[in-house]
């Protein structure tokens, strides 16, 4: 009796209620949307990668210009105090901005080589900070690398590779516990899953779910567990890898994070345009 009370318990800690979810479209008319992070001082960045722009929404407010010349800005995320984390595709580099505007490179060369695109990033609660490098379209032509590669830089700036997959390592995100790392491989169309210790360190890799519908891209976690795959929608799947849901869109998602001040609205960056819809949980802060 215990073990079915402990089952329904998880279950429903688990179950959501799509049925009634409705797609807003936020913004359009750009060329080619990505990177959303939501910031605690309420507004969504976004980046538009050919456009070489971040744009700024403020929700029932409209959007602006963020960050001219964003050197291909392509993932972003914030940290708990506020700094912005950015992937510089055209640049090959990864930077964080203070919250004076000020921009300290993080990463650009892996061994005295540049590092091929970065792509997208997350950072942990205490400052551990995990990146994917692939090359799409004209990167793979200029690239010093002879592989694709998923980082870890530590709290104290140390930076180490910590996977080289034959595919192309994508979207990169925590469980809420920062616990497991799980990184989103477009070629191979799957997720896979690293245990991550308190020191940052990761171990244990293993394909978590396979199969997915779609090329898969940036992805969210929520406060349960789930994650998001923005691949063909939105595919929602629980801690253990089952699908879930998958949330249409109109436009081939790219990208999402959870947002609003309740943190209960989940984003989504879609080619020319961002999109939003409400849900039943919150985003995770691992």
């Amino acid at each position: 009796m215990r073990l079915v009370v402990a089952l329904l318990v998880c279950v429903s800690a688990q179950a959501q209620d799509f049925s009634n979810i409705k797609v807003e479209k936020v913004s359009a008319g750009h060329q080619f949307t990505e990177g959303p992070a939501w910031s605690r001082e309420g507004f969504l960045l976004f980046s538009d990668v050919p456009a070489d722009k971040i744009h700024r929404l403020v929700p029932g407010k409209g959007v602006d210009v963020f960050r001219e010349d964003s050197h291909g800005a392509n993932g972003n995320t914030f940290d708990t105090r506020g700094r912005l984390y950015t992937c510089e595709s055209r640049t090959r580099r990864v930077t964080r901005t203070d919250k004076n505007g000020k921009i300290e490179v993080l990463a650009e060369r892996w061994q005295g080589k540049r590092l091929n695109a970065p792509n997208d990033i997350v950072v942990r609660r205490d400052g551990h900070i995990y990146f994917t490098d692939p090359a799409f379209g004209n990167q793979a032509d200029t690239r010093e690398l002879d592989f694709y590669g998923v980082y870890h830089i530590s709290s104290k700036g140390e930076m180490e590779l910590i996977a080289r997959p034959s595919g192309r390592p994508n979207g990169i995100g925590l469980s809420p516990d920062g616990k497991i790392l799980y990184v989103a491989n477009s070629d191979e169309r799957n997720l896979r899953a690293y245990q991550v210790d308190r020191r940052g360190t990761v171990s244990g890799e293993r394909v978590l779910i396979s199969g997915i519908d779609g090329v898969p891209d940036g992805i969210a976690v929520d406060e349960k567990g789930n994650i998001y795959i923005t691949a063909k929608g939105v595919a929602v799947y629980t801690p253990e890898g089952k699908l879930l849901e998958t949330i249409k869109i109109a436009e081939r998602p790219t990208n999402c994070t959870f947002g609003d001040p309740d943190l209960m609205t989940l984003y989504i960056t879609a080619q020319t345009s961002v999109y939003r819809v409400r849900l039943d949980v919150r985003g995770a802060v691992p």
